[in-house]
């Protein structure tokens, strides 16, 4: 039996100055193999090896909601906080 697959949606959820690629708090973006159209290749990157485990089925022991992880992008200037939220592919 083939495992699960799993689409990502990536949600900036927070930041506390305006972000240097000009997103705002819920712009969305779905996970794939390649950067989303208009997302900063720099949170990408972060994101990355988050996204790509919850899209296989994986969790993360510390978080409470196992389809969600919440992760910060690496632009200290700006600090966005992303949410990352899994749902079954159809």
């Amino acid at each position: 039996m083939a495992a699960k697959q799993y689409e990502v949606v990536i949600k900036l959820v927070s930041n506390l100055r305006p972000c240097h690629s000009g997103h705002k708090i819920g712009d969305e973006w779905v996970f794939g193999n390649f950067t989303p159209a208009n997302m900063c290749s720099l949170a990408y990157n972060a994101l990355y090896p988050m996204a790509l485990v919850l899209s296989t089925g994986g969790t993360f022991t510390w978080q409470e909601d196992p389809d969600v992880v919440t992760l910060a992008c690496p632009d200290g200037d700006v600090h966005n906080i992303f949410e990352l939220r899994r749902r079954e592919k159809k």
